[in-house]
């Protein structure tokens, strides 16, 4: 492969969505705990799994 200089990755913006993982909502906290925490819950999933976490 001669052309291995000129390989581009192309990052969507649908990587980073606002959709939690648990409930299935569309929130900004979602992105916020993304970047924070590494994981895409919003935040009254977050609450209830720290007060409930089974």
């Amino acid at each position: 492969m001669k052309n291995d200089d000129h390989i581009v990755i192309y990052i969507s913006k649908e990587t980073t969505d606002n959709v939690c993982e648990e409930c299935r909502k569309e929130d900004e906290s979602v992105k916020q705990n993304l970047i924070m925490y590494s994981y895409k819950i919003c935040n009254s999933c977050n609450l209830s799994k720290t007060i409930f976490p089974l």
